[in-house]
């Protein structure tokens, strides 16, 4: 077990309890807080390879799992990532709302300082159903004070029950509206890192050319992304210093940039043929239909970890982020002007990823 460090902003020991250990913002918080020498508790369903943290096995959505599981456990700071995709936001409230509640509640005993809840972007642009829809879309880039709309949204109710905790347990919070997040993990059902490596895989293996799959407005509008070890940073930044208690922040790379420049420089890292916006998105639903077998021969001749193109491929949402009829650009002002000074440029956060994905025979 690593030796627990001391937290700056309040001069005590920390440990960390991590939630949804196993996906992409889960295994970088997971890293960071290893490598900084903070005691860590994974939780997760599975334990997570390589991890130098502690694995919890639990079930977020019974609270008697979540109970036995945390009774003997006492962190400091918890930074909460998992959620469940349900097939309505009426369930995706019920569910995840539920999931975040347990778990807080299994933590009454412990002497929890600062919680850190990842959500994102749909705060502003609306759930699934109704993504990006109506007229009380705030304009672009995004900022924190902006109200809520006037829909269902998951990430809404996940903070009704964090503030009703907090002012239960007397701990301080943070919520963290992440972009687009990249990052390494395999079997996460929202992975566009992965999702272009694998496309582009299948496309050098068939001999076909790297297809952007979205919209005329991605295309050619500017955007943002998170890569998921900034993500990492801000939370355990905001948990730890006065100026992130109970406070949501938007959390970025720092720079913009459009797909039209970014797509041709992505299909030169894997030596591929290219193909922009052409009179109307290309989806990669459709494009990489029954590419299944296409795959595991890949992984077979390559030695690949996971033959399953199910598990390393998310390409809905790849589609549903890439396929957007609007602009989405968030702004970091409030970080910024707190003391927030974490920057990743996206082409190098894309780049880094696919090496790492190489070298650990995830991609060929």
């Amino acid at each position: 077990m690593a030796a627990s460090k001391t937290d700056p902003a309040q001069g005590q020991p920390q440990t960390a309890l991590v939630v949804g250990a196993s996906g992409i913002a889960g295994s970088a918080l997971v890293a960071r807080l290893a490598a900084d020498g903070h005691e860590v508790l994974a939780l997760s369903r599975n334990p997570v390879p390589g991890s130098a943290a502690r694995h919890i096995g639990a079930d977020l959505r019974s609270p008697d799992s979540v109970a036995r599981a945390l009774r003997d456990e006492n962190p400091t700071h918890v930074y909460f990532t998992a959620w469940s995709r349900q097939e309505t936001e009426r369930e995706n409230i019920a569910v995840n709302s539920a999931m975040l509640g347990n778990l807080l509640a299994a933590l009454g005993h412990a002497p929890v300082r600062h919680v850190a809840l990842m959500t994102g972007l749909k705060h502003y642009l609306g759930p699934f159903e109704s993504y990006g829809q109506g007229a009380d879309l705030p304009d672009t880039p995004f900022r924190e004070e902006e109200p809520r709309l006037p829909v269902d949204n998951f990430y809404y109710a996940q903070e009704d029950v964090l503030w009703d905790a907090a002012d239960r347990q007397g701990f301080g919070w943070s919520v963290h509206r992440a972009h687009t997040v990249i990052g390494h993990a395999v079997g996460n059902a929202m992975n566009m890192g992965l999702t272009l490596a694998a496309q582009a895989a299948i496309c050098r293996e068939t001999g076909t050319p790297f297809v952007f799959p979205g919209s005329e407005t991605q295309w050619n509008g500017l955007t943002d992304m998170t890569d998921a070890d900034l993500l990492a940073e801000h939370m355990i930044w905001a948990s730890t210093q006065d100026a992130g208690r109970n406070q949501a922040f938007n959390v970025v790379n720092g720079d913009v940039f459009r797909w039209r420049r970014m797509w041709p420089a992505l299909a030169d890292y894997f030596g591929l043929e290219w193909e922009g916006f052409s009179g109307e998105p290309r989806p990669l639903e459709t494009q990489m239909r029954g590419r299944e077998d296409v795959w595991s021969g890949i992984a077979s001749r390559h030695g690949l970890v996971e033959p399953d193109l199910a598990r390393v491929a998310s390409w809905w949402h790849t589609d549903a982020d890439l396929g957007r009829p609007l602009e989405v650009v968030a702004d970091m002002s409030k970080s910024r002007l707190a003391g927030f000074t974490g920057y990743r440029r996206t082409q190098d956060a894309f780049t880094d990823l696919f090496d790492r994905y190489r070298a650990e025979r995830i991609v060929p």
